[in-house]
C-alpha cells in the first residue's frame, strides 16, 4: 500500500524532471564543436600554441595545454620549411620551397593574408619586430654574381647566375613587401643577430664559412673559415648574455664557439651531424640536435661539458622550448613525429604523430629555440 502524500509524489516528479533537464543541458555542452579555421589558429591559451612547418603539408597547430594537434593551416604554397611569428602573435610566416615565396598568415583565423615573392629555394626564416629575414638561393639569369656583402635592391637584382651566393631577403611583414637583399655565401643556412641588432651573422654551408654583415648596409664585416674546424656550418645562436655565439658544424661533428668579436674560442665534439642549436633561457645550457646520432645533446654553457643525451628519432633538426620552459618540442621529420621532452629529467614524455615531414617549430608566446627567440 502506497502511503505517500500526493504533494510529496508531485514534488518528487518535478525534481526528477528538473534533474533530467539539467543532465540533458550538460550533455549538450559537452558535445565537441566542429573544427573551423578559427579554432585551428585560435589565440594562444594560457599554455600557448606550437606551430610546426611540414614540408609535405601546411602548418600543424599543437595546443601546449594538452599537447595535442588541434588542426592544420594551409599555406597555399608547397614545401614550407622555415617558420616565424610576429611579436604580437598575429602573423605567421613560412618559407615555401616549391613556390619561391613566403606565406603571411593571420594566426587568429588561419587564413592566408598574402604571398611575398622571395626567390629560388627559400629556407630559413627569422622574424624580428616587423621584419622577416629569409635565406634563399637565386635562380640563374646569367652575368657576373654580386660581390660578397653587397646589398642588392630590387631594381638592381638582374645579374644573377646559378652558382652565385645565397641571399637574405629582408621583408616588411606589415607592408607585405621585400625591401632589399643581403648577399651571403653559397647555401646560407642559419641566421642570427648580434645582441645590439647591428650585425647579421649567417652560416654558409657550401663554402664552410660564417660571415658577419652590417644589418643596415649588408657590408661584409668578417669571414670565419670553418674548414679546418669542421665543414658544413648550419645552426647558429647568440648567447643570451651577449658573450658570444655557437654554431653547429654538421659534417665536422663539432660545435664552434665564438666570442663576442667573432674570434674562434674552441670547438666542442658533438654527436654525428649536429644541426639545430639553442641556449636555454637562463643561458647556462646549450642544446644541440644531432641528426644522424639521433640524439638531443645538452652541454654546460660555461665548461662545455656534456650534461646529458636524449635518444630521439630520424632527422630531428629543429626544436623549441615551451613558453614556461618546462618542456622542449623537437621535430623529427623522418620518424614522422614531434617529440615532447621534459626539461628537468631530459626524458621523452610524449610522441605527437605528424605524417607530413615536420621541419621547423616555434611557439606563441615566443620562446627560445633553434628557430626563434623571445622578443
Amino acid at each position: 500500500m502506497n502511503t505517500s502524500h500526493p504533494n510529496t509524489r508531485l514534488r518528487s516528479s518535478l525534481l526528477l524532471l528538473a534533474l533530467a533537464s539539467a543532465l540533458s543541458a550538460c550533455g549538450d555542452k559537452e558535445q565537441t564543436p566542429e573544427t573551423t579555421a578559427a579554432d585551428v589558429a585560435a589565440p594562444a591559451s594560457d599554455a600557448g600554441k606550437a606551430y610546426v612547418s611540414n614540408q609535405d603539408g601546411g602548418v600543424s597547430v599543437i595546443d601546449l595545454a594538452t599537447l595535442e594537434t588541434t588542426g592544420n593551416i594551409d599555406t597555399k604554397a608547397g614545401g614550407p620549411r622555415g617558420i616565424g611569428i610576429t611579436a604580437d602573435g598575429k602573423l605567421l610566416i613560412t618559407a615555401n620551397k616549391d613556390h619561391g615565396n613566403i606565406s603571411i598568415i593571420d594566426a587568429a583565423t588561419g587564413e592566408l593574408v598574402q604571398h611575398v615573392e622571395i626567390g629560388k629555394n627559400p629556407e630559413f626564416v627569422r622574424v624580428v619586430g616587423e621584419m622577416a629575414y629569409v635565406s634563399f638561393e637565386p635562380s640563374s639569369k646569367g652575368g657576373p654574381p654580386p660581390k660578397p656583402g653587397e646589398v642588392v635592391h630590387e631594381e638592381e637584382d638582374d645579374d644573377d647566375e646559378a652558382d652565385e651566393p645565397a641571399r637574405i631577403a629582408i621583408v616588411d611583414i606589415k607592408q607585405g613587401k621585400k625591401l632589399r637583399e643581403i648577399v651571403g655565401g653559397p647555401e646560407t643556412e642559419g641566421i642570427e643577430f648580434s645582441t645590439d641588432m647591428s650585425k647579421l651573422i649567417i652560416t654558409n654551408e657550401a663554402d664552410n664559412t660564417v660571415t658577419v654583415h652590417d644589418i643596415n648596409t649588408g657590408e661584409l664585416l668578417k669571414t670565419i673559415a670553418t674548414k679546418d674546424l669542421g665543414v658544413r656550418p648550419r645552426g647558429i645562436k647568440a648567447a643570451p648574455d651577449g658573450s658570444g655565439y655557437v654554431a653547429t658544424l654538421e659534417h665536422g661533428n663539432n660545435l664552434l664557439v665564438l666570442d663576442k668579436d667573432f674570434n674562434v674560442v674552441r670547438t666542442v665534439a658533438t654527436g654525428e651531424a649536429p644541426y639545430g642549436v639553442a641556449y636555454n633561457r637562463a643561458g647556462d645550457k646549450i642544446y644541440v640536435a644531432a641528426g644522424k646520432a639521433k640524439t638531443l645533446e645538452v652541454y654546460d654553457a660555461k665548461t662545455y661539458d656534456k650534461i646529458n643525451s636524449v635518444a630521439t628519432g630520424d632527422r630531428c633538426w629543429h626544436f623549441t622550448f615551451t613558453p614556461d620552459d618546462q618542456q622542449l618540442l623537437l621535430t623529427c621529420g623522418r620518424s614522422h613525429e614531434v617529440l615532447v621532452i621534459d626539461v628537468a629529467s631530459h626524458s621523452v614524455t610524449k610522441r605527437i604523430a605528424d605524417k607530413q615531414l615536420p621541419w621547423g617549430i616555434i611557439t606563441y608566446p615566443k620562446s627560445v629555440g633553434s628557430l626563434d627567440m623571445p622578443s
